[in-house]
C-alpha cells in the first residue's frame, strides 16, 4: 500500500468541518518541517479573527512534560473561586517537599514561608518542580485537576504524576499527557476569559506571559509583541504551547514532539530547532508585511 505524505493523510483523515478551515497555505508550509523531524511531531494552529486552523496529528496523544503546569494552575484558580484557598495567603515550606534538581523553591530552608502566588509564579515562569508539586497537591492532586479537565471536555490532556491510577500513564508518558489541539484550546480558552471566571482567567493568562524559557518559539516574533506560553522538554520530547498577541490578529499554537532521535541539550537539538523553525514560518505566514527577523546571534545568550 502506498504511503501517504503527511498533509495528504491529514487531509484525507479531516472531519468536513476542520477541513473547510484548514489554513493549506500554512499547512503546505509546516506539514514537511514536521514529516522530515527523526522522531513524531504533532502541531495545532488556530488564528482567532480568521478562525482557520492547521492540524498535523493533532489528536495524537503526547507527553507535556512541564505544559502540564499549566492544567494545574486551572486547579489552583478552582480551589480559589471556592474560596478553599486565598491567592496571597502563606504557606509553610517542608523539606519534604523538595524534588531533586535545580528548583529555586528547593533552596528553601525547612519551615520557611512564601505566599502561594510566588509559588504559582515560581512554577510557570521558572518551571520549578518542587512548586509544581506542591500546587499540584494544593489543588488536591491529579484525580481532582483531571476531573476538571473531562467535566470541560478535555480527553486527552492529564495529569499522570502522583495521580492515583495513572502509573500506566505516567510510565508512558511522563508527568502528563495531551494532544497539540487540547493543550491550545486549554490557552485559548484561558485568554478568552472562559476557565474559571473572566477575573481568574486573566490572571491566568498573565502568569503564563513571565516565561523565563524563552528560547524556542518565543525567539520567532518580535520582542515588542505580547505572548503567553509554556514549553516542556525532557530527553524524547521537546514542546510548547503560544499564544502571540499579534498585530493583525491573535493566534494560538502547540507543537509536541515525542521518540525524538536527537535527545541532546545543546542549542541546536533538532526538536528546538524544528520549534524555532516552525515558530517563524508561523508568524511569517500571519505578518508577511512584517520585516523583522530574529537575530542569528540570539542563541548565544
Amino acid at each position: 500500500m502506498k504511503k501517504l505524505p503527511l498533509f495528504g493523510l491529514l487531509t484525507l483523515m479531516a472531519l468536513p468541518a476542520i477541513a473547510q478551515k484548514t489554513d493549506k497555505r500554512l499547512a503546505a508550509v509546516l506539514a514537511p518541517l514536521l514529516s522530515s523531524f527523526h522522531g513524531q511531531a504533532g502541531i495545532y494552529v488556530h488564528h482567532l479573527k480568521k478562525d482557520r486552523v492547521v492540524a498535523i496529528n493533532a489528536d495524537t496523544t503526547f507527553p507535556t512534560a512541564s505544559m502540564i503546569k499549566t492544567a494545574i494552575q486551572v486547579g489552583i484558580f478552582d480551589k480559589l473561586a471556592k474560596g478553599e484557598l486565598k491567592y496571597q495567603q502563606p504557606l509553610v515550606y517542608r523539606d519534604s517537599l523538595l524534588y531533586q534538581g535545580e528548583d529555586i523553591l528547593g533552596s528553601f530552608r525547612d519551615s520557611e514561608q512564601i505566599a502561594l502566588d510566588k509559588v504559582v509564579m515560581l512554577m510557570l515562569t521558572m518551571s520549578d518542580n518542587t512548586a509544581s508539586l506542591w500546587l499540584q497537591s494544593l489543588a488536591g492532586g491529579g484525580v481532582v485537576i483531571n476531573q476538571w479537565l473531562q467535566a470541560h471536555g478535555f480527553e486527552h490532556l492529564r495529569v499522570n504524576s502522583r495521580t492515583k491510577g495513572r502509573e500506566a500513564n505516567r510510565a508512558e508518558y511522563g508527568w502528563g499527557q495531551t494532544s497539540p489541539r487540547e493543550m491550545a484550546r486549554l490557552m485559548e480558552m484561558i485568554y478568552k476569559g472562559e476557565v474559571i471566571s473572566v477575573a481568574a482567567s486573566e490572571r491566568m493568562y498573565r502568569n503564563l506571559t513571565r516565561n523565563y524559557w524563552d528560547g524556542q518559539g518565543l525567539t520567532q516574533v518580535p520582542p515588542n509583541v505580547r505572548t503567553a506560553s509554556k514549553n516542556g522538554a525532557v530527553d524524547e520530547s521537546r514542546s510548547e504551547v503560544i499564544m502571540v498577541n499579534a498585530p493583525h490578529g491573535d493566534y494560538v499554537y502547540c507543537i509536541i514532539t515525542k521518540n525524538n532521535k536527537d535527545q541532546g541539550w545543546n542549542h541546536d537539538n533538532e526538536a528546538w530547532q524544528l520549534l524555532r523553525k516552525v515558530g517563524f514560518a508561523i508568524w511569517q505566514h500571519y505578518e508577511p508585511a512584517s520585516q523583522w527577523k530574529p537575530d542569528p546571534a540570539l542563541g548565544q545568550f
